[in-house]
């Protein structure tokens, strides 16, 4: 079965930042998500900020949740914190959730 960067990123969708409460592609916290070679999947990803005391939680949904998409035989999740997060990174939905758009 053939993995898509397209369905993972859909499944991404509901891993939720429990203090925002918006998901991890919303709040632009993937920088890079690759499907390698065997369906592998190697994201990277940051946090709002680093010292977030939910990282692991939040890394660890990441991976599970990769791992739930079928025909995805391992992921490996980068936490990276350059270039560091901004409200910029938002989706145009969650500025609106935050009501922070035009």
């Amino acid at each position: 079965m053939e993995v898509t960067e397209e369905a993972v990123r859909e499944a991404l969708k509901s891993v939720i930042d429990p203090e925002l409460g918006l998901s991890v592609v919303d709040l632009g916290l993937i920088y890079r998500l690759e499907v390698k070679e065997d369906n592998i999947v190697e994201v990277d990803m940051t946090l709002t900020f680093p010292g977030c005391p939910l990282a692991a939680r939040i890394v660890a949904d990441v991976e599970r949740t990769i791992l739930s998409v079928p025909g995805v035989k391992d992921a490996i999740v980068n936490l990276v914190f350059d270039p560091p997060w901004t409200p910029a990174m938002l989706s145009d939905e969650a500025k609106k959730l935050l009501s922070m758009g035009d």
